[in-house]
């Protein structure tokens, strides 16, 4: 595994799973950006809990409940059958701003379609490739030491923070 990430037997999501009824109210934009993220988490990730439950195995791979619940973003991670293996919770607060910033950018991207602006779509599509870097970043920053992941997981579930974070 790359990028300095503890060895087990798998590393890795085999799921991704947000609140229930998230879908039922995102916009058209953002629920594809929830499906395509969850995609490609399903195709690649690299993901492995640093803190676990004493007694509990920490062999992958690992199933993510991903929900905010109570202000704070809570990564419930659990093994296929079900069984809880660790739950991290970070605070939404750092998140705001980026999150806040990725709505403008998802917004601006539907009104430069709307109109047929390839050149702000460009434009914005780099905005929103910034964006997510900066995300990517902040997320492992928060996870160091609790769960190790690469920068790729890191942009996807960035994205899903950010899905998140329109219901919170």
């Amino acid at each position: 595994m790359s990028g300095g990430l503890p060895r087990l037997v798998d590393g890795r999501l085999s799921r991704v799973i947000l609140d229930d009824d998230i879908s039922l109210s995102l916009s058209p934009a953002l629920e594809a950006d929830r499906a395509q993220a969850i995609r490609d988490l399903a195709a690649e990730n690299h993901f492995v809990p640093l803190t676990v439950k004493p007694g509990v195995p920490a062999g992958g791979p690992y199933v993510l409940h991903l929900t905010v619940q109570g202000g704070r973003l809570v990564f419930d991670v659990r093994h296929p059958d079900d069984t809880p293996l660790a739950a991290v919770g970070l605070a939404l607060g750092p998140f705001r701003r980026l999150v806040k910033d990725y709505q403008l950018l998802v917004d601006s991207h539907i009104k430069a379609v709307e109109e047929g602006r390839s050149d702000r779509i460009q434009a914005i599509d780099m905005g929103r490739r910034g964006l997510h870097d900066e995300g990517a970043a902040l997320v492992r920053e928060r996870l160091d030491g609790k769960i190790a992941i690469d920068f790729a997981t890191a942009r996807r579930l960035f994205t899903l923070v950010c899905v998140l974070h329109q219901r919170a």
